[in-house]
């Protein structure tokens, strides 16, 4: 018994060792900073592919693919990856943990809030020297965000901003997704062309649970907003079995 403890134990011991490994550890085999996105691409698009490649045939897409969609789900802090070809519905290709986020369900109001936005969003830029390794930047505030506080009476200068899909195990309004993982949604974003690529941050994942009563202290908009984004994901099948 006592032998099949220990046994059980540095099993754990070296997995945690080699996820520790790969988060902070692992050298890169990317050229030092500054680089450019072009750099990034020759040397990780291969691996990249090879990873990701047997998930599309699965899925029966495409590579690269044309279409992308990212699905971020706050309160379980997943992030789920979906393309499609044409104009054909969304199919699902694989999920990421989200190692860090902050805050708590609700829309981001303010800079320094420390909330993750939850709406309707693109990816506007890719960052190959991000201090988290890679970065994807969130168009946030986009222009519902600015609508709402114009509605408000915020203060347009103090919305924030500076949203990103990173590497990483930490972040403040951010999500970290780990090294690995913004490689693969980097070389995508880059293959489809930003122009293709959808976000979609909720609070939760509205396909698996029921709506969110009024939020304490949350805008009076909130709840459409969350009704739009629970509408905005049901086309979107969902990879977790039903509660």
């Amino acid at each position: 018994m006592k032998i099949r403890l220990i046994v059980t134990v540095l099993v754990l011991l070296t997995g945690l060792a080699v996820w520790f490994y790969r988060q902070f550890l692992r050298p890169s085999s990317l050229p030092s900073k500054p680089r450019t996105i072009e750099q990034v691409l020759a040397v990780l698009a291969p691996s990249v592919e090879h990873r990701l490649r047997p998930a599309f045939e699965r899925a029966d897409l495409r590579w690269p693919p044309r279409n992308l969609t990212l699905l971020a789900f706050k309160a379980e802090r997943r992030l789920e990856l979906y393309a499609s070809d044409a104009e054909e519905k969304p199919r699902f290709v694989r999920s990421y943990p989200i190692l860090a986020t902050s805050g708590s369900s609700g829309p981001k109001l303010r800079e320094g809030d420390k909330q993750v936005p939850e709406g309707f969003y693109r990816i506007e830029l890719l960052n190959p020297n991000s201090r988290y390794h890679l970065s994807l930047r969130v168009n946030y505030p986009n222009a519902d965000d600015v609508e709402r506080a114009r509605e408000d009476g915020r203060d347009l200068s103090t919305l924030g901003g500076d949203i990103m899909i990173h590497g990483g195990s930490a972040s403040i309004g951010c999500l970290a997704l780990g090294d690995p993982a913004v490689e693969e949604l980097f070389v995508l974003a880059a293959r489809a062309g930003l122009d293709n690529v959808r976000l979609i941050i909720t609070p939760r994942d509205f396909r698996q649970v029921n709506m969110p009563a009024t939020l304490e202290n949350a805008p009076v908009w909130t709840v459409e907003l969350h009704n739009r984004l629970r509408r905005g994901i049901e086309k979107f099948p969902s990879n977790v079995p039903s509660r």
